[in-house]
């Protein structure tokens, strides 16, 4: 095994191992991102994916709270575990996206695949290892790498056995080295940036409540016209439009991974008003509820 500490990287480089109508899916994405094309909004998957970051740095949102990242910090996402990623202004960000799916119990052990996942799990899933512990996982992906870009890499039946056999390697070399994480937030707000982060981080934990600008004023002791300004401008949202994109996104999984009825799942991501609620998502997602179920979640564009 390959203990170099860095992890090979070509622009454009991709490995794709079925699709998500797959029980069994892998999407490794060797790819650059920069400033121009950053999400306004965080985003889900029905998925599981893993963010290497290859450049200096970069900002992590996860459920309304931003984390900073230096280069080879990996960054753990659970499906429906609402993210999305900020570059900075400059030249373009490198970073490596892998997205998979397994049927857990696959093999019979669905505890198993239980505890190797739960990095995923983590409150602050954002994994940073120094020296040996960096060269054993990066060793792996390389060796995945390395395979993939041979000439005699053709993605048969074997060659996919290979991928997917190593890549439970290194799951399982994550699971086994999580606690020599090193990794510690140091991002640097002022005084109320990091009130309004904590105001988005709580309204993703509380989505489903009542919530509302003088209540939320008052809870973090601040003016609701401050608030309000305030919001908008380090956001780039109001708040209340904040509040009904959360909702709407978890709605938008639900619709996708359950068959509970569309006005059951409504009201247990806070709406209390059903007609609303439908002139909301149609607003946002840019069809009815019943469309986007019927699409798997696919958008329609323009």
């Amino acid at each position: 095994m390959q203990s170099d500490e860095s992890l090979l990287y070509e622009n454009k480089h991709f490995i794709i191992i079925n699709d998500l109508n797959n029980n069994t899916f892998y999407y490794f994405d060797y790819d650059e991102r920069d400033y121009a094309i950053n999400m306004e909004f965080e985003h889900y998957h029905s998925f599981y994916e893993m963010l290497i970051l290859l450049s200096e740095e970069a900002e992590h949102f996860i459920e309304g709270h931003p984390y900073h990242i230096r280069q080879n910090d990996i960054v753990l996402l659970q499906p429906s575990r609402l993210h999305k990623s900020s570059y900075p202004k400059g030249d373009p960000s490198r970073r490596l996206v892998i997205s998979f799916m397994f049927p857990e119990d696959k093999y019979g052990i669905p505890e198993t695949y239980k505890k190797i996942l739960s990095p995923f799990g983590a409150d602050v899933p954002i994994y940073r290892f120094d020296g040996t512990e960096r060269g054993k996982l990066f060793g792996i992906l390389n060796e995945i790498y390395s395979f993939s870009d041979s000439p005699s890499y053709t993605g048969s039946e074997t060659d996919t056995f290979y991928i997917h056999m190593k890549f439970q390697e290194f799951l399982h070399a994550l699971y086994t080295l999580a606690d020599k994480n090193t990794y510690k937030d140091d991002a640097s707000f002022n005084s109320i940036e990091r009130k309004i982060y904590d105001i988005t981080a709580y309204i993703h934990a509380h989505y489903t409540e009542d919530l509302s600008l003088e209540m939320l004023a008052d809870m973090f002791f601040i003016s609701s016209c401050y608030l309000s300004h305030q919001f908008k401008a380090i956001t780039h949202f109001n708040l209340m439009t904040y509040i009904q994109m959360t909702r709407i996104r978890n709605v938008e999984y639900r619709l996708i991974t359950t068959d509970n009825r569309i006005s059951d799942i409504a009201e247990s991501c806070g709406f209390t008003s059903f007609s609303q609620f439908n002139r909301i998502f149609k607003k946002i997602s840019g069809m009815s509820p019943s469309d986007f179920r019927k699409s798997g979640g696919a958008r329609k564009k323009g």
